[in-house]
């Protein structure tokens, strides 16, 4: 059974979306300095597209993003620890995180997201890889109900 099978079934999709929607709050406030004013101030543009569109987006991804894990996760699975296997290769986590919203962002319509993206994607494997024990967190929280 992969991530996918287990995260987005009906009763616990819901509450995926809404635990990485908080850890994305969570993540932007402990950011400081210049580029955690950026960050803070992109996101909340983005916020500014529509209601409800960083749920929306995390909605649409999570799907390809948990496939992108399941592989990682897996093998911390087979070696008795998937948590701490996601954070040691907290690398190779963000690759995979960042592969999923590359080929997202070639797609986006909205030329606001498309730029804001462009412009923050060079710093945003060090930001991903700083996420991945919350994410782990969340993860394991869905994958042991």
């Amino acid at each position: 059974m992969g991530l996918s099978d287990g995260l987005l079934n009906p009763t616990k999709k819901a509450m995926v979306i809404d635990d990485c929607c908080n850890m994305i709050d969570r993540q932007l406030a402990s950011k400081s300095g210049i580029s955690g004013m950026a960050l803070k101030t992109t996101f909340a543009a983005l916020k500014g597209v529509k209601p409800g569109y960083i749920p929306y987006v995390v909605e649409q991804i999570l799907p390809q993003c948990l496939k992108a894990l399941d592989p990682i996760w897996s093998e911390g699975v087979q070696k008795g620890d998937p948590v701490g296997h996601l954070i040691a290769n907290s690398s190779d986590t963000a690759d995979a995180l960042l592969s999923v919203t590359d080929a997202r962002a070639k797609n986006v319509k909205r030329q606001v997201v498309r730029s804001t993206y462009e412009k923050l994607r060079g710093s945003a494997k060090k930001h991903v890889e700083e996420a991945v024990p919350d994410l782990a967190k969340v993860i394991d929280k869905y994958t042991k109900t």
